[in-house]
């Protein structure tokens, strides 16, 4: 089994922040050579690269600068929902990574884009606009829908390139608006990945061949920000990501692994070099780029997204160097690596009254990957529990039913008891994805100081990729409270947590 690459704690994040400011986080890679001790003006190139979202081919292909900014910053493998939330298509990719919020905000559920409330969640560069309107704004791009309907009027300047031009067009014109004005924040996407994807499938050498071709307009792009004549007073921040991959065969719109794949590459801005996260989605990119800009994030935008200079992971993530292999299940593949019952230190799973049998994988609380999962069976919306990152925990009474079974499923995992302050009043928060059939009962119960659990919440209808924020009276003289999670079911469907945390108000 190959090692992850490390947790990072607060501290070395900040160290690395502190040292890309005074110009030592770009001593290596494709913008190398700044050595400025005064701070920089913080600017920010978002490169979109259409259909391209499958890394793996990424790193077969030719792509020297693509591969330098792995190499010198965070490559973060990621993936998308499916429908009913939304098709794998371009409008909805490209809607959610320039919002910042997920389809069900964003509204925007296949390429015609009906429903979109971009009014209520606007794009990255009309935030800049509205908190720091000083600063230059540009967008450009090859598929014209994204400059003419996601971006807003309020953005300095918005391009579609005309057909002919097609991508060197798109990046000839930003090539030149680096070289010939002062952007601060710019957004292009290219488009000819999905093309030969389309016309030829992602497993094929013209698939290849067309990530070389965009891999070469990304080297312009840096050379042209490089030759800037202020370049060593700015503090560049690069973020490249997708908006959905393809299958082999050609295509895309659907829930197969292939075509949910996206990821992000985030290279500047005193991010670590050389870093591989799993806990970062493409909504992440919006909350990324105003952070590096100085544009405070107002809660009230609902954004889903949270910066990558943001400290990495919770309890569960640390579970990912015990993954295993598939054990009944026969449509994950052997080399994908992802589930253990063996909870994180102070977690616990209470199996007495767990049923007997069934699928090895999900005989109770289960601790799982997006990838793992899903692939138990597609379209049946796990694939929508796009809140959740990294390693999660799974009660799945439908997978676990696939097998000979005795008896129900009934198990309750239980957290640490978290120090508390009587008296006062906390909040329990975690994300949760439960979907209700017949029977099937969810319960969130707490305990203060060992004592008998009282259930705060229960599930009996479908709450799909919720964020939920639960009010905790903590009683007078209560020291620790422990959090439990019970789920009771039959052959029936399932329940996801991830982020499980109490805060205090």
């Amino acid at each position: 089994m190959t090692s992850p690459s490390p947790r990072l704690t607060r501290r070395q994040l900040l160290a690395a922040a502190a040292a890309g400011t005074a110009g030592v986080a770009l001593a290596a890679g494709p913008l190398a050579g700044i050595a400025a001790a005064a701070p920089r003006t913080p600017k920010v190139l978002v490169i979109g690269l259409d259909g391209a979202g499958l890394l793996d081919r990424i790193k077969d292909a030719d792509a020297p600068h693509l591969d330098a900014l792995m190499a010198g910053g965070v490559t973060a493998p990621s993936s998308l929902y499916t429908s009913p939330m939304a098709r794998t298509e371009s409008a909805p990719g490209w809607s959610t990574i320039i919002t910042g919020v997920w389809p069900d905000k964003h509204g925007v559920k296949d390429n015609g884009f009906a429903g979109s409330k971009y009014g209520a969640y606007p794009d990255f560069l009309t935030r800049v606009e509205a908190a720091r309107p000083a600063l230059n704004t540009y967008a450009v791009s090859s598929w014209a829908p994204i400059t003419d309907r996601i971006f807003s009027a309020k953005v300095d300047a918005r391009v579609s390139t005309p057909g002919a031009e097609y991508d060197t067009g798109t990046a000839a014109r930003a090539v030149a608006q680096l070289r010939d004005h002062d952007p601060d924040a710019l957004f292009l996407q290219l488009d000819n990945v999905d093309h030969a994807g389309h016309s030829s499938g992602a497993a094929s050498r013209a698939y290849l061949d067309a990530i070389h071709g965009v891999d070469a307009q990304v080297g312009e792009l840096l050379a042209a920000i490089k030759a800037r004549p202020t370049y060593d007073r700015e503090d560049w921040l690069v973020l490249v990501t997708a908006d959905h991959g393809h299958t082999d065969a050609g295509g895309h719109g659907g829930t197969s692994w292939a075509e949910r794949q996206t990821f992000v590459i985030a290279y500047g801005g005193g991010l670590p070099a050389g870093t591989t996260r799993h806990d970062v989605k493409i909504v992440d990119i919006v909350p990324t780029a105003l952070a590096h800009l100085g544009v405070a994030i107002d809660p009230a935008w609902g954004l889903d997204g949270r910066p990558l200079q943001q400290p990495a992971g919770d309890d569960f993530d640390a579970l990912r160097p015990q993954l295993a292999p598939a054990v009944d299940e026969t449509g994950i593949g052997a080399s994908v690596l992802g589930f253990t019952h063996t909870p994180p230190p102070g977690w616990r799973v209470d199996n007495a009254r767990m049923g007997g049998g069934g699928v090895t994988e999900w005989r109770g609380w289960t601790f799982t990957t997006d990838e793992f999962w899903t692939k138990t069976e597609r379209g049946q919306q796990r694939e929508l529990n796009v809140r959740a990152r990294g390693v999660f925990a799974v009660a799945d009474g439908d997978e676990w039913s696939d097998k000979s079974v005795t008896g129900g499923f009934d198990s309750t995992l239980i957290s640490p008891a978290w120090p508390v302050t009587g008296g006062t009043t906390v909040t329990l928060a975690f994300t949760s994805h439960y979907r209700q059939e017949a029977a099937q009962r969810g319960e969130v119960l707490v305990a203060y100081d060992g004592g008998a659990p009282t259930v705060v919440k229960t599930y009996t209808a479908d709450a799909i990729a919720a964020v939920e924020r639960i009010a905790l009276k903590v009683p007078a003289g209560a020291r620790t409270a422990e959090v439990r999670f019970r789920y009771t079911a039959g052959n029936n469907w399932f329940w996801a947590v991830d982020d499980v945390r109490i805060v205090r108000q």
